[in-house]
């Protein structure tokens, strides 16, 4: 049985959770647990974690952590939306050494906003995708270009996409105007984040493609 962990605070009403839960039901022999930000356990019995939508966490701290644990132990690890800002900033401030570096929510005045308020919204919003070629949502998709839906009000801030992106951390998904939209790490078997809610597609009885490799990585990590 493949463990899984949900990290962030589950809520009946966020769209994105139950998706989430039905994606992962159609996954063969996995178990998955959420694990509340306020009391995250010791996470070494899991095969993957996966930083869900919905922040503000209860525990930022404790969702920041967890991400670094799956980044330091090679644990596979999924971000989405919230997971996605979470990611980076985790990146920012433990592998770059960028300590302010912060997300404009949880702190608007921050001195080094590296997740900011989106130009334009995209809650409830879908749009079309680019896929760089030879990363691991493009494998995951097996096109080029793809559809994803999404419902968030923050992304990665243009004004550190030099420094953010001069190391291992590379973006491999981006909209039609270029922004970016998906992150991964290099040297990682498996460190994907997204700011599109792929998880979606569950609730229309279809398996999300990027769920589906990361539980496949999950397993191949046992």
């Amino acid at each position: 049985m493949i463990r899984i962990g949900l990290i962030g605070d589950r809520s009946e009403s966020v769209t994105a959770h139950r998706a989430i839960d039905a994606a992962l039901q159609m996954c063969a022999d996995v178990e998955a647990v959420w694990l509340h930000t306020a009391a995250i356990p010791d996470l070494e019995s899991f095969d993957g974690l996966w930083c869900v939508p919905a922040s503000p966490y209860a525990d930022t701290d404790a969702a920041l952590r967890a991400i670094q644990f799956a980044r330091e132990r090679g644990r596979p690890f999924l971000g989405s939306c919230g997971g996605f800002q979470h990611a980076i900033v985790e990146y920012a401030r433990n592998v770059l050494g960028l300590s302010e570096a912060d997300h404009a929510e949880n702190n608007p005045q921050s001195a080094m906003p590296v997740i900011a308020p989106l130009a334009c919204a995209l809650v409830e919003q879908s749009g079309e995708i680019v896929l760089a070629e030879q990363g691991l949502i493009r494998s995951a998709y097996g096109v080029g270009r793809i559809e994803e839906g999404y419902h968030c009000s923050y992304g990665l801030n243009p004004a550190y996409v030099d420094r953010l992106f001069a190391a291992d951390l590379h973006p491999t998904a981006h909209d039609l105007a270029g922004e970016v939209r998906g992150v991964e790490l290099r040297g990682h078997p498996f460190f994907v984040a997204t700011l599109f809610q792929s998880e979606r597609r569950a609730l229309i009885g279809e398996m999300p493609p990027l769920v589906a490799a990361f539980v496949e990585a999950a397993r191949q990590a046992r």
